[in-house]
């Protein structure tokens, strides 16, 4: 990954094996991306592995946003590849959130579109996404990219694409 602060799309994102996949991939690759997990599953043991893979603990009790804590957080490190599934959930869901595109304008990252394609078995990133000030113009063509990618979940029907 050539760029030191990016942010690796992660889509569809169907199952706890997407996360699993995607860090077998990215690690063996060189890379070491990072996820946001909340603060309470950072308990010992687990949490110290959790930390080694490159999770990031979050408060979602405070009045400070997730989206906030991350500006915070990659602005604090000099290389960061941080992984966010816009769904924001392993359900189908039409409307799909914006915070990648925050934290990518504060931060100056390069936004990449990833995928784990269970249909055809394969995981990777293959574009950029330039971002404009319409997130939500941004985010409809995300999703025609994955729609005409194609790209299917492990569970087909927790995915979709539609505008």
């Amino acid at each position: 990954m050539p760029h030191k602060k990016a942010i690796i799309i992660g889509v569809p994102h169907t199952s706890a094996w997407d996360f699993i996949i995607s860090y077998l991939y990215y690690t063996s690759a060189g890379g070491v991306a990072n996820v946001v997990i909340k603060k309470e599953f950072f308990f010992w043991p687990l949490g110290y592995f959790l930390r080694k893979m490159g999770a990031i603990p979050i408060d979602r009790s405070k009045g400070v946003t997730v989206v906030k804590q991350v500006i915070n957080e990659m602005n604090s490190c000099e290389v960061m590849h941080l992984a966010i599934t816009p769904e924001g959930t392993r359900k189908a869901n039409k409307h799909w959130k914006a915070g990648f595109h925050a934290i990518a304008k504060a931060t100056g990252a390069t936004v990449y579109m990833g995928f784990f394609d269970f249909g055809r078995k394969e995981v990777g990133w293959l574009e950029t996404l330039e971002l404009t000030d319409d997130a939500q113009a941004d985010i409809e063509r995300m999703k025609a990219y994955y729609r005409k990618k194609g790209v299917i979940g492990k569970h087909p029907g927790h995915f979709t694409a539609e505008e």
